[in-house]
């Protein structure tokens, strides 16, 4: 499985990259605190896979990164190939890029 650093989501997004941010938490967890991506919590990820993207990168996110690794062995199965973990998810981010982030 494809994985990517804090570090690397934050080039991509500084660099106005072209790739879809996918985040696999609840809807309370994402008012909590998130990163812009579109909200797909994991238990419907099947359901809505049409609205990720096959034509360009996704990088998929969730809390710690386990329940975006979860999401992306689903998608494989459909085919998808262009998907990439978020190593540690947002608790990775508050503790390395942005500090002031309300986690849970």
């Amino acid at each position: 499985m494809n994985e990517i650093t804090v570090q690397e989501l934050k080039e991509k997004l500084d660099n106005g990259e072209d790739f879809q941010l996918i985040d696999v938490r609840e809807d309370f967890e994402y008012e909590t605190s998130n990163l812009g991506g579109q909200l797909i919590p994991l238990g419907g990820i099947l359901i809505e896979a049409d609205k990720i993207s096959k034509d360009k990168p996704v990088v998929v996110m969730c809390r710690s990164g386990k329940r975006s690794a979860a999401a992306i062995m689903q998608l494989q199965q459909l085919g998808y190939t262009n998907l990439s973990n978020l190593q540690g998810g947002i608790l990775a981010w508050a503790a390395e890029i942005d500090p002031t982030l309300n986690v849970y």
